[in-house]
Formats: structure tokens, C-alpha cells, sequence
């Protein structure tokens, strides 16, 4: 499967990002280089004289509709506004508004602009434990949060339940077209899905257990600085299980002997905030196995990006081992 982005793409997006600078007031001279592709492409932006930075954001077109990144960026200011997490600001063109846009080829491209964040990624080698209990009790803050807001009456962000997540309806292409899956290995994980299902549809989808999340806390969207643990990327927020959350912090290290740890680090941060239920901390291993059945679709439809690229190799076959230790828990 070909992948959106190539070399020419993301150079003819970078010049779209550098045509919006006056938006933000900076320096036609600013320098922009690409940051980050994933989901969409991301730039850093560094003014020569001021040495002022900002993040550029292009969204991939065809999977936010204006009216959803609006709504991500209302709840980002909301988070803000109320201190719930640290997290970069958005910032407003000089026209008004937090989202602008260009034309490439005849397509939109929306465009947001974020302050600077500084602060590194979690390394996966270093001891997690302690970032863990930090995450657990800003998710449970997060949770919170979401009880008790007021959403504009416009917001709208996509919901992540079975059948958009693994199912018929999925957000991120079929696992079915995972790079190097075999026949048997499909079986495998269509068995895998029929019990997934099951489990969630028990489990349900009430207040206490289901509702806005970030959907994307894994740690190349944490940067910590001292004692503090910013939260970026909120690209991925929509609609589904509390305990998702944990899932995602722990995409790329499902296979790894430190899970058990970084779980139970997650569940005494969070814990320490608000309540979580014993039948909600159950689910946690199915919403992992939820996630990693995600994430092995999006290497099969986004093989282009350098995350993509790094697990190709692997990363079914660590699934189906996942899988089939799934399986094998009554």
C-alpha cells in the first residue's frame, strides 16, 4: 500500500507553511523545517533575529473535518484555561481564529500554529515508573475534566469504539493489509477481535467508563522537563473507553516484561486523583490488545512515516504473539 507522504509532498508543505508565516507575524525569513510526519506533517519554526519558535501543523486532508479540529483546539484552550494539564497553546492568526489554511493541488490543507514546547520524549530504555504514576494521575485529571465540561454545542470529534478502532468502520485502515501477515496469522486475529468484542460489549459504554480522551498518550506525545510531564498532540482526541488512555501510553512496549509495572505505576497515579474501578483496571490488558490490533493496521496504511518504517519488520509478528497470549487468559 503507498503511503500520502514522499520527499516532494513534504517540501511542497513546507513552503505552504512558510507562505502562512505573516499569520503568526514572523519574519519571512524564518526558518522551517519538517519535525515530525505522522498522522499529518509537523514543522518547527525558528525566527532568525528573535530565535522566537513555533509548531506548524498541516493536517492530513480527508480525516478532520474543519469542524473537528476546531473542537480539538476548543478543548485544548478549555485544558488550559481551567490548568488540567500542561500543554501548548494554540495560537491565533493575526486575523482572528486559531486555524488557517492553503491550497495544494486543489486540496485544503488546514493549518494550526502551537507554542514552542520544550522538554524530551521518555526514553523506552530509562525507568518508566515514575512517568507512569505522573500520566496515570494527569489522565485521571483529563477524565475528570471531560465529567464535568460544558462542550460548545458545535463539538464533534470521532468516537474509538470496536468497530472504528478493529471493526468495519476503522479509523485507521484494515489490520487485514499488516505488512508480512499470513493466512493463519488473519485466523488468529479474527479470533482475537470476536473476543474483544465480546469483552467490550460487557464492559459498555457508560459515563463512568467511556467519554473524551486524549486517544495518543504514548511517549512520543510526552516531553518532560524537570519535574514536569507537558502533554502535546491532541490530534487523535475523540470519544471512547477511560481506560484507553492507558493503551496508548504503552503503544510500542506491549511486548515488553515492564508492562506489569508501568500498569500498576498508572493505575496509583490515577488512583490518586479519583476512582477507578477493579472492573475497569480488568479491561486494561483488552484495551492494550485493542490498540496494538490499531496501531497494526496504521503501519499497513501509513507505511511512509519513519514509525511505520522502523517496526515494519517486526511488528505483526509481535502481534500475533500478543494474540495468541490473549487468547490463551480465560
Amino acid at each position: 500500500m503507498t503511503g500520502l507522504y514522499d520527499d516532494q509532498l513534504i517540501e511542497r508543505l513546507r513552503q505552504g507553511a512558510i507562505g502562512l508565516l505573516d499569520k503568526w507575524e514572523l519574519d519571512p525569513q524564518t526558518n522551517v523545517d519538517l519535525l515530525t510526519i505522522s498522522e499529518n506533517a509537523t514543522f518547527r519554526a525558528e525566527e532568525p533575529g528573535s530565535r522566537r519558535q513555533i509548531v506548524i501543523r498541516v493536517y492530513r486532508p480527508g480525516y478532520h473535518t474543519q469542524q473537528e479540529i476546531e473542537s480539538e483546539l476548543d478543548w485544548i484552550v478549555a485544558l488550559r484555561q481551567e490548568e488540567i494539564v500542561e500543554t501548548p497553546e494554540p495560537l491565533v492568526v493575526k486575523t482572528g481564529g486559531l486555524l488557517t489554511s492553503f491550497e495544494l493541488e486543489g486540496e485544503h490543507r488546514f493549518v494550526v500554529a502551537f507554542t514552542f514546547m520544550t522538554g524530551v520524549e521518555p526514553s523506552p530504555t530509562a525507568n518508566l515508573n515514575s512517568g507512569f504514576e505522573q500520566l496515570g494521575a494527569i489522565s485521571a485529571r483529563l477524565h475528570q475534566h471531560v465529567r464535568s465540561w460544558k462542550r460548545p454545542i458545535a463539538f464533534v470529534r470521532k468516537i474509538w469504539n470496536f468497530d472504528t478502532t478493529v471493526g468495519s468502520k476503522s479509523h485507521w485502515g484494515d489490520w487485514r493489509f499488516a505488512p508480512k501477515l499470513t493466512k493463519d496469522g488473519e485466523q488468529l486475529l479474527e479470533k482475537t477481535c470476536l473476543k474483544l468484542k465480546r469483552q467490550l460489549i460487557e464492559f459498555g459504554e457508560g459515563s463512568d467508563r467511556f467519554g473524551l480522551i486524549h486517544a495518543d498518550l504514548r511517549l512520543a506525545n510526552l516531553l518532560v522537563e524537570g519535574d514536569r510531564l507537558g502533554i502535546i498532540d491532541f490530534d487523535d482526541c475523540g470519544f471512547g473507553w477511560f481506560g484507553y488512555d492507558f493503551a496508548a501510553a504503552v503503544s510500542f512496549l506491549e511486548h515488553e516484561s515492564i508492562i506489569a509495572e508501568l500498569e500498576d505505576s498508572w493505575i496509583q497515579g490515577y488512583r490518586s486523583v479519583t476512582s477507578l474501578s477493579e472492573e475497569s483496571v480488568n479491561m486494561l490488558p483488552n484495551f492494550v490488545m485493542l490498540r496494538r490490533l490499531l496501531l497494526t493496521a496504521w503501519i499497513g496504511s501509513h507505511p511512509e512515516t519513519p514509525t511505520a518504517k522502523e517496526v515494519a519488520e517486526t511488528y505483526t509478528t509481535g502481534t500475533l504473539m500478543l494474540a495468541d497470549n490473549f487468547l490463551s487468559r480465560t
